[in-house]
C-alpha cells in the first residue's frame, strides 16, 4: 500500500511538472518570485483544465 501511494505521488509530480514549470517562468517574469511548491496548486488546476479541454466529449443518448 505504501509503495502504491509513493508511486502515485511521484506520477502526480511528474504529470503536473510542465504546467507548474511554465507558471513559474511566467510568474517570475511578472515579478512574483515563487518556487515550485508555491506554484504547484495552480499548476495542478491548470493541468486538470488542459486535460479536460483536450479530452473528447461524448453525448450520451437516452
Amino acid at each position: 500500500m505504501f509503495k502504491a501511494l509513493l508511486i502515485g505521488f511521484v506520477v502526480f509530480l511528474i504529470s503536473t511538472f510542465p504546467s507548474t514549470w511554465l507558471l513559474m517562468l511566467f510568474l517570475g517574469n511578472v515579478g512574483v518570485g515563487v518556487g515550485y511548491w508555491g506554484t504547484l496548486p495552480l499548476g495542478v488546476l491548470v493541468s486538470m483544465l488542459l486535460a479536460g479541454a483536450s479530452s473528447r466529449s461524448y453525448i450520451v443518448a437516452r
